[in-house]
């Protein structure tokens, strides 16, 4: 969505996500029961910030910070934050997550939706990395998206999904969850949960371990 505010002749920066409106809510139904207790959720890769205008608005008693690398990516979720006047909701921050450590304070949970199969694995390694040297113990961390699993057929349009996105960047792909959950626990983290999501997506709940 971007268009022309007839008030003020000023563009909107808002964009808008087909996918996000359509999974917002099994999203969010899988995520406000580990939220409980969280003060502030930094959430990477915001996009067009309507996850996290959503989210914001249904969790009132969380501080939702919003993140992206992408410079029309945070203009398009300060667009969205200033139309929804959301006093939880924090200004978007420039956030690579390779570069570490994170220019962001405190955070005690820790949300990435539909990053880590368009990303190189190494985004995966610091995601994880950084998750297990600054969230607290008992810390949730919440993965979405489509995953490899043993065991589990994949779905034959997650393969095709997957084919598309190696002949975009042979970088990218589907991950392994066995993979990320090994990773994981080098990192502090465990696996706690996989919630059967729509259209062939998993929620993955990582939670922070004690002190490494």
């Amino acid at each position: 969505m971007q268009s022309m505010d007839p008030m003020t002749g000023h563009s909107d920066e808002r964009l808008s996500s087909p996918a996000a409106q359509r999974n917002r809510e099994p999203i969010l139904a899988t995520l406000a029961p580990l939220l409980g207790g969280v003060r502030t959720v930094l959430e990477l890769a915001s996009g067009t910030g309507e996850h996290a205008v959503h989210f914001a608005a249904a969790l009132p008693d969380v501080r939702w910070q919003p993140s992206d690398p992408s410079e029309s990516a945070r203009a398009s979720i300060a667009a969205w934050r200033a139309e929804s006047a959301l006093g939880n909701l924090a200004e978007p921050l420039a956030l690579d997550v390779e570069r570490r450590p994170w220019p962001v304070d405190a955070f005690d949970a820790l949300v990435a939706i539909n990053l880590l199969h368009i990303a190189p694995w190494s985004v995966t390694e610091a995601l994880l990395g950084e998750a297990g040297d600054r969230l607290p113990a008992g810390a949730p961390v919440f993965l979405y998206g489509p995953f490899l699993r043993d065991g589990v057929p994949t779905a034959p349009s997650n393969e095709a999904f997957d084919a598309e996105l190696r002949r975009r960047d042979p970088r990218w792909g589907l991950r392994s969850l066995a993979a990320v959950s090994t990773l994981a626990r080098a990192s502090g983290l465990h696996l706690e949960q996989v919630v059967e999501l729509p259209a062939n997506n998993v929620g993955v709940v990582l939670r922070r371990q004690g002190a490494r």
